[in-house]
C-alpha cells in the first residue's frame, strides 16, 4: 500500500463507501416506489419513470445488480481497510480487529441505514434519477447477473419456490382502496373521497337499507275520489307514483306524472284513463345489494321499483335516485319523507324525529351508532329494544344514545327526543356531508 499516496488511499475509500451507499439507497427507494403512482408518471412522460417501470417488472435481475455491486463495494472497503491497516500500524491482532470494527461501524452508518433511511422517505425523488444510472449499469452487467441469477434459480427450484407470482401487478383489494381513499386528504378534495367511499360500501349495503318505508311511500288510490285523485297529481313533488286500488300490496301500476297532468288538463280524467296511463311495476326483494341494483336500473332502464317481502308483501319503495344520493349526498329536499336535512342537534344538545326515521339517516346526519343490521327505522328500533310496544313518556337508551319516547299512537311511536352522547362518535366518511 506504500506505492500509493495516503490521499489517493483515503479518496478510494470514500469513493467505495460512497458507492455501497449508492446501491443501499437505490434498493431502498427502488422497492419503496409506488407503483400505481409511477404508472401515473410514467403516463405523463415524466423523465425516469420509464426506466424505473422497466426494471421493477424484473426484480430478480434489479436486486442482483444491486447486491452484486453493493456487497463488491462493501468486499473491497473492507479489504482496503485492512490493507491500510497493517501497512501502518503492523500486523497485529488488535489492529486487524480494530479495523475491522471501524469499516464495520462506517458501512453500517454511512453505506446502510443512513442511505436506506433517506432512501425510504423519498422514494420518487431519488429512484427516478437513479434508475436512469440503473438501466445501463444493468445491461453491461447483464452477464454476471445472469450466471449469478442461475445459480439462484436452481436453489428456487430446489426448494420448490415459484417466482412468476412476484413478477406479476400487485393487486389491492378494495378495503386496501378504502384505506388508500381513506388517507388521499392532500391529493383528493374531501366531497371526492365520501363519493369514492360510498363506492366500496354499495357492495354492502342492501335495497332495504335505502328504500323508503311502506309507510311513507306516496302513492294513488284508484278507489279514491277522483278529484281528490287529480289534487294528489298536481301537488305531487315525484315524477312517478306507484298505483294501487284499495290495498298498498295490489298495485296496479306505476304512472307517469307528466302524462297524467297533460290529460288532466285536457278535461279527459277517468279511473280508466289513469289506468290506460300505467306502467307494469317492477318488483324487488329487499335483499338485493344496492350496486347490484344500480345495474338493474341501467339494464331494464328503469327508475323506480317496488321492494317486496318473501310473502311478496310490498315493504317499501327505491328509486334510482335513493341510490345515487347514497353514493353523491342528498341533492333534493323538498319532496315529502326527505326531512333528513332537519336533523341537526339543537342548542340543548337534543333533537325531534319522527319514529319512521330511517336509522341510516340518523347516523349520518346526528353521527350516532345505531345498529343497521336488523330494523331500518327508529320506530323498529325501539320496538325490537324494548320488545314490547313503549308507552308515551318512556325513557331508554340505545347505542350510547338516551332518548324519550314523545307520543305512541295506533301501537306506532310517532315522535321520540333524542340526546346529543356526551363524547359523539364521528360521522363516518362515507356519509358526505
Amino acid at each position: 500500500m506504500n506505492a500509493f499516496p495516503l490521499s489517493a488511499q483515503i479518496i478510494a475509500l470514500v469513493v467505495l463507501l460512497l458507492g455501497s451507499a449508492f446501491f443501499s439507497i437505490a434498493e431502498t427507494s427502488m422497492m419503496a416506489l409506488n407503483r400505481y403512482r409511477l404508472k401515473a408518471l410514467q403516463a405523463q412522460g415524466r423523465h425516469g419513470a420509464a426506466q424505473a417501470a422497466a426494471l421493477l417488472a424484473r426484480t430478480d435481475r434489479l436486486l442482483s445488480v444491486i447486491l452484486i455491486g453493493n456487497n463488491l463495494l462493501n468486499a473491497g472497503l473492507s479489504a482496503l481497510v485492512t490493507a491500510m491497516a497493517i501497512s501502518y500500524f503492523g500486523n497485529h491482532e488488535k489492529v486487524v480487529a480494530i479495523a475491522t470494527g471501524l469499516v464495520a461501524f462506517a458501512i453500517i452508518v454511512f453505506a446502510e441505514i443512513t442511505p436506506k433511511v433517506i432512501g425510504a422517505n423519498y422514494p420518487e425523488r431519488i429512484a427516478l434519477p437513479i434508475s436512469i444510472i440503473l438501466k445501463p449499469l444493468l445491461t453491461v452487467a447483464y452477464p454476471l447477473v445472469w450466471f449469478v441469477n442461475l445459480f439462484v434459480r436452481m436453489i428456487l427450484w430446489t426448494l420448490r419456490i415459484k417466482t412468476e407470482a412476484a413478477n406479476e401487478t400487485q393487486r389491492m383489494s378494495a378495503e386496501e382502496l378504502r384505506v388508500l381513499v381513506l388517507e388521499s386528504a392532500h391529493y383528493i378534495p374531501q366531497k371526492h373521497r365520501s363519493i369514492l367511499i360510498n363506492l366500496f360500501d354499495l357492495e354492502r349495503i342492501r335495497v332495504d337499507d335505502v328504500m323508503t318505508p311502506r309507510a311513507h311511500i306516496e302513492a294513488i288510490d284508484l278507489a279514491a275520489d277522483v278529484d281528490v285523485i287529480g289534487r294528489q297529481l298536481a301537488t305531487s313533488h315525484h315524477t312517478r307514483l306507484a298505483v294501487y286500488e284499495g290495498d298498498i300490496n295490489n298495485v296496479k301500476g306505476v304512472l307517469h306524472i307528466r302524462r297524467a297532468v297533460s290529460m288532466l288538463l285536457e278535461g279527459n280524467w277517468t279511473r280508466e284513463t289513469v289506468t290506460d296511463l300505467l306502467v307494469e311495476p317492477y318488483f324487488i326483494p329487499g335483499a338485493t345489494p344496492v350496486f347490484q341494483q344500480l345495474q338493474y336500473f341501467q339494464e331494464r332502464r328503469q327508475r323506480l321499483a317496488l321492494v317486496v317481502d318473501e310473502y311478496g308483501e310490498v315493504q317499501g319503495l327505491v328509486t334510482l335516485e335513493d341510490i345515487l344520493e347514497e353514493m353523491i349526498g342528498e341533492f333534493t329536499t323538498e319532496a315529502p319523507g326527505k326531512s333528513g336535512a332537519r336533523y341537526v342537534w339543537g342548542s340543548d344538545g337534543t333533537v325531534l324525529v319522527e319514529g319512521g326515521a330511517l336509522l341510516r339517516d340518523l347516523n349520518r346526519r346526528l353521527g350516532l351508532r345505531f345498529p343497521l343490521e336488523g330494523p331500518k327505522t327508529l320506530n323498529g328500533l325501539i320496538l325490537d329494544h324494548l320488545q314490547d310496544i313503549p308507552e308515551s313518556g318512556i325513557s331508554l337508551k340505545i347505542a350510547d344514545c338516551a332518548m324519550q319516547v314523545l307520543h305512541t299512537e295506533d301501537r306506532v311511536v310517532r315522535t321520540v327526543r333524542l340526546m346529543q352522547p356526551r363524547t359523539p362518535p364521528s360521522p363516518k366518511p362515507a356519509y358526505p356531508g
